[in-house]
């Protein structure tokens, strides 16, 4: 980072002053850094091979061939809108400074909650697609493992204390590792697709484009028996839910160097670029397949059932290899946005404990206290949410149908108030990256109508009690606002409080040896 000057730290550090809060967190990220944060995150050889199944068990090759681009200008409507508002408000915790300055108190508040449940449920997520492909891949075959529950919570336990870990560690550390992950996402994607192409048995480039319709039976339960419409439509949630988490950029503004520049920069082109590389590697994999009538009916195990019969064991082997460590590299960078989120959220008093998750170490420069209470959630989640069904369907998987209509949400809500609260005194002025006032509201207006999609998509069978959960979690919501913290929250720091807040600024930076 040698073109960081000292002119460039004074004025990141100037914004941050500016909006009440002290540089606490250290300043270790370059903006590839930055990128590479996000890019960990949404990470296509996590979501994008483990929830495979969505689409070679729905629609068939179009669902990839047509759905994933589809369903990534869906991602990118909500990439392009948040970096506008994370140029103007580059904070640790951007979505809920966004939602409480746009809007108000509960705006934030509501943001807040959404986009917490929504990454701890997500890193609970991330980590249990791990543990099946780690046991599809080398802990069944090489090593005798079983999946039962105990198995299960142990792996999560291990991996994601590794992962806290590191975290706890200082930025620095994990800032290089994800660097080390971006790369390696692009490489083992490559390679992925060239070994798919090397060995598929011709080059069907029309399956790629034909829709079929193996919801029910011919494909192995995925989908619910449905229309062919129904079930493209569907599919769209394997791209949609595979491209997010770049919301990671924004939480990580007070650890990136140029933030005003590089936040917004990292989080379009992490969708970008992952969407690119995700569409030739998911390409390439549907012209291996040997037969699509077959793979349907594999349902969730298509990926390893296509490795298994077209790829050699020692090529096969050394790709899982190098997709367990970039899944398990996307769960580390996930801590960090959810350590972040919880750090911003108490510094204003939005949690229990809120003193003691707001402390950063002075060792290491990370709010530590964030970081392991986040991923402890995590586990919990996992754990408890595994023990009890509704019917045959455990409530983890209910749940986790849940998480991304929550994280949407909490992008969809600063990006509303934003089309309302341009031009007002809230918001006067773009930051550097700017798409302009016009460009703004038009996606903005998409962020709704994705939003409406999202939604419709995500609470149809055989997730159908996510719509109760989230009306459920709505009720509860609001309950707990007007019972308690509509008197005791009082947001972030907005007008006179940033000014009187300037001698605790002061104090906390020395506190971490800030200069």
């Amino acid at each position: 980072m040698s073109d960081y000057s000292e002119l460039d730290k004074k004025q990141d550090v100037h914004i941050l002053h500016s909006m009440g809060y002290a540089q606490e967190l250290e300043r270790r990220m370059s903006s590839f850094s930055n990128f590479a944060v996000s890019f960990s995150i949404i990470c296509i050889l996590s979501g994008g091979i483990n929830s495979l199944a969505q689409a070679t068990a729905g629609a068939g090759g179009a669902a990839i061939g047509i759905g994933w681009p589809i369903g990534c200008f869906v991602s990118l409507v909500f990439a392009v809108a948040m970096a506008q508002i994370s140029s103007a408000y580059p904070t640790a915790g951007g979505l809920y400074h966004w939602g409480s300055i746009l809007g108000n108190r509960f705006t934030g508040w509501l943001t807040a909650w959404f986009n917490l449940l929504g990454l701890v449920t997500v890193l609970g997520a991330i980590n249990v697609g791990t543990y099946y492909f780690f046991m599809g891949s080398f802990g069944t075959s090489y090593f005798g493992l079983t999946d039962t529950t105990t198995v299960r919570i142990l792996f999560l336990v291990i991996i994601t204390g590794a992962q806290a870990l590191v975290n706890h560690m200082g930025i620095g550390l994990t800032a290089k590792l994800t660097d080390f992950s971006g790369y390696l996402i692009f490489a083992t994607a490559i390679v992925l697709s060239a070994v798919c192409l090397l060995f598929a048995p011709s080059y069907e480039i029309g399956r790629l484009f034909t829709f079929a319709n193996y919801s029910g039976e011919a494909g192995g339960n995925v989908w619910p028996a449905t229309s062919g419409t129904w079930v493209f439509l569907l599919g769209l949630l394997l791209p949609i839910y595979t491209i997010t988490g770049y919301d990671a950029s924004a939480h990580t503004s007070e650890e990136t160097v140029k933030a005003a520049h590089s936040v917004p920069r990292g989080m379009v082109s992490s969708v970008l670029w992952s969407a690119l590389f995700g569409y030739i590697m998911l390409c390439s994999f549907v012209l291996m397949l040997p037969n699509m009538d077959e793979a349907a009916k594999q349902g969730w195990n298509v990926f390893f059932w296509a490795m298994d019969a077209q790829v050699p064991a020692v090529i096969k082997d050394l790709l899982y290899f190098a997709i367990l460590v970039s899944q398990w590299l996307c769960g580390l960078a996930t801590v960090t946005s959810v350590s972040r989120m919880i750090f911003a959220f108490s510094r204003d008093g939005g949690l229990p404990a809120s003193k003691a998750l707001a402390k950063v170490s002075p060792k290491y420069r990370t709010p530590v206290a964030a970081i392991w209470t986040g991923s402890i959630l995590s586990v919990l989640f996992v754990w408890g949410s595994s023990l009890v069904s509704i019917g045959d369907t455990p409530v983890y998987t209910i749940v986790v149908s849940c998480t991304v209509i929550f994280l949407f949400f909490s992008f969809a809500i600063p990006i509303t108030l934003g089309l309302f609260a341009w031009g007002s005194s809230k918001w006067d002025k773009m930051g550097p990256w700017n798409i302009g006032e016009g460009m703004y509201k038009l996606f903005s207006v998409l962020t709704i109508l994705a939003m409406i999609l999202i939604f419709v998509l995500g609470v149809q069978p055989p997730n159908e009690w996510a719509l109760y959960i989230t009306v459920g979690f709505l009720v509860l919501t609001a309950i707990v606002w007007f019972g308690f913290e509509s008197r005791r929250f009082k947001g972030p720091p907005i007008g006179e409080e940033v000014a009187r807040r300037q001698a605790e600024i002061a104090a906390a930076e020395k506190a971490v040896g800030e200069s």
